[in-house]
C-alpha cells in the first residue's frame, strides 16, 4: 500500500515562507547593497576602467555554474527525492562561500570573483529548490498568496539584516578607511551565520514529500545528470506542446533582465552615482525594505481580483516609471530644488514596491501554466530561463562602463518595454485552460 502523504499544515508553509526571509540576508546586503559597492569601489584595483564589469563577470559566472548545474536540480527535483538535504547544501555552500568574503582585502580581485560565483550559485540553485516545494504545499488557488507570503517574508529578513549593517558598518573609507574594510568584511561573518541560522525552520517545519523515483533510490551524480539533461530535452517538447508556457518564459527573460539591473547595481549607483553614505544606504534600503514587502502582499491580493498577467503588466509599468525616475534624477533634483539623494530616496521607495510583485507573480504564474505532473520541471525550467534573464542583464556593466550609468538606465527602461510588449501578447488564460485540460487527462489516466 502506498504510503499517504501528509497533509499540509500552517507551521510548514511558515517554514518554507522562512527560507525567502533567510536567503534574503545574502542578496540584500551582499549582492544589492553593500558588497557590491564596496567590491567596485575598494576590491577591484584603482586604475581599473572595468569596474561595472567586473562585478557582471562575476555575476555571470555565478550563472553560467548554476545553469551547468541545473540538469541536476531538475533531476533531483522530479526523480532523486530529498529535496531538502539538497537545499541545505546549497544554504552551507552558500553561507560559507559568504564566510570567505572576510578574508578577501581590497585588490584580492579574483578571489572575490570566485568566492562570489560560488556563494551567489549556490543562492540561485538553492532558489529552485525552494520553489520546487511551492507545488507540494499550494493549490493552484492559493499558489498566488503563499508565493506572495514568502516574498513579503523575505524582503523583512533584509530589512533586518540592512538595520544591522548600521550597526556593524560605522566607519566612512574618507576619514578611515582601514576600519571601512574590516567592518564590511565582518558584515560577511554576520550574513553567513545568519543565513545558516534562520534558514533552520525550514529544515525542521516542511515535511519531505518527495521520494526517489523508482530506479532512482540510489542514483549516482552521472545518472541524475544524464536524466536531467534527457528532461531539458523533454522540456523543450513539453514547451512546444504547451507553447503558451514558452511565451511567457520568453517575456519573463527579458524584463527580469531589466530587474537584474536594479537588484544587482543599484547599491553600486546609489554609493557612486548619488554619493550615498553607508548609512544612508543601509536607512534607504530599510524603508524599501518595508515597502517591497507591503508591495509584495498589495500586489497579491490585486492578483486574485485581477488575474495573474494583469497584475505583472501593472508591475512592468511601475518599474517604467521608476527606471524614468532614475534616468532623469539629477534633472528632477534641478527642477525641484531638492538634493539628488533626496529624489533618489523617493523613486527607490516607490519602484521597490514592485520588486516583490513582480517575481511573486512570475512565480504564481508558472505555476498556473503548468500541468501538476509536470510542474517541478516547469519550475526548473523557469530557474534556467531566469539565468538566462540575468545574463542577459549584465550586459549593463560593459555598457555602463562605456557611456556611463545614467545613460546606460536606457536600456533597463528597454528591457521593461521589450518585456511588456512581449507579455501582453501571451495567452495567459488559454494556457491555464491548457494546464487543467492536462490535468483531467492525467487524472483520467490514474484512475
Amino acid at each position: 500500500m502506498a504510503e499517504a502523504t501528509p497533509p499540509v499544515r500552517k507551521r510548514e508553509i511558515f517554514g518554507w515562507a522562512m527560507y525567502d526571509f533567510a536567503n534574503s540576508s545574502y542578496t540584500t546586503v551582499v549582492i544589492s547593497v553593500i558588497y557590491s559597492s564596496f567590491f567596485v569601489d575598494y576590491i577591484v584595483p584603482a586604475e581599473s576602467g572595468a569596474r561595472d564589469t567586473y562585478w557582471a563577470i562575476a555575476i555571470i559566472a555565478s550563472t553560467v555554474l548554476a545553469l551547468l548545474l541545473s540538469p541536476f536540480v531538475g533531476a533531483i527535483c522530479d526523480y532523486g527525492g530529498g529535496k531538502k538535504k539538497w537545499l541545505a547544501l546549497t544554504t552551507v555552500v552558500c553561507a560559507g562561500s559568504t564566510l570567505g568574503l572576510f578574508f578577501v582585502e581590497p585588490g584580492d580581485l579574483w578571489l572575490a570573483v570566485v568566492l562570489i560565483a560560488i556563494s551567489n550559485a549556490a543562492f540561485m540553485i538553492g532558489e529552485a529548490f525552494c520553489g520546487s516545494f511551492l507545488t507540494d504545499l499550494a493549490t493552484k488557488d492559493n499558489m498566488g498568496k503563499i508565493s506572495g507570503l514568502g516574498w513579503a517574508l523575505g524582503y523583512f529578513g533584509g530589512l533586518i539584516c540592512m538595520v544591522a549593517m548600521l550597526f556593524i558598518i560605522t566607519a566612512e573609507p574618507d576619514s578611515d578607511l582601514a576600519a571601512f574594510v574590516d567592518q564590511n568584511q565582518a558584515a560577511m561573518i554576520f550574513i553567513g551565520v545568519f543565513f545558516a541560522i534562520v534558514s533552520l525552520p525550514t529544515f525542521i517545519l516542511v515535511v519531505e514529500r518527495s521520494k526517489p523515483a523508482p530506479g532512482f533510490e540510489h542514483a549516482s551524480f552521472g545518472k541524475l545528470m544524464q536524466t536531467g539533461l534527457a528532461e531539458m530535452k523533454d522540456s523543450l517538447a513539453l514547451a512546444r506542446k504547451y507553447p503558451v508556457l514558452l511565451k511567457f518564459f520568453l517575456a519573463f527573460t527579458v524584463y527580469l533582465a531589466g530587474l537584474e539591473v536594479v537588484m544587482k547595481f543599484v547599491g553600486i549607483y546609489a554609493r557612486s552615482e548619488v554619493k550615498l553614505s553607508v548609512a544612508d544606504l543601509s536607512i534607504m534600503f530599510i524603508i524599501i525594505q518595508v515597502s517591497a514587502a507591503a508591495g509584495a502582499l498589495l500586489f497579491g491580493l490585486l492578483e486574485s481580483r485581477i488575474g495573474p498577467k494583469k497584475t505583472v503588466m501593472a508591475t512592468l509599468f511601475w518599474w517604467m516609471g521608476g527606471t524614468l525616475g532614475i534616468y532623469f534624477l539629477f534633472d528632477i533634483s534641478g527642477l525641484t530644488g531638492l538634493e539628488p539623494r533626496q529624489v533618489f530616496f523617493v523613486v527607490a521607495v516607490v519602484a521597490g514596491a514592485g520588486i516583490g510583485s513582480l517575481q511573486s507573480s512570475s512565480r504564481a504564474v508558472v505555476g498556473l501554466l503548468s500541468p501538476a505532473k509536470r510542474s517541478a520541471q516547469m519550475f526548473g525550467f523557469w530557474g534556467t530561463f531566469s539565468r538566462f534573464g540575468l545574463i542577459l542583464g549584465m550586459s549593463f556593466g560593459p555598457v555602463s562602463d562605456a557611456v556611463g550609468r545614467q545613460n546606460a538606465m536606457l536600456l533597463v527602461l528597454g528591457f521593461f518595454v521589450v518585456g511588456a510588449l512581449m507579455l501582453w501578447r501571451v495567452p495567459i488564460d488559454e494556457g491555464i485552460a491548457a494546464a487543467h485540460e492536462a490535468d483531467r487527462l492525467d487524472a483520467e489516466a490514474a484512475g
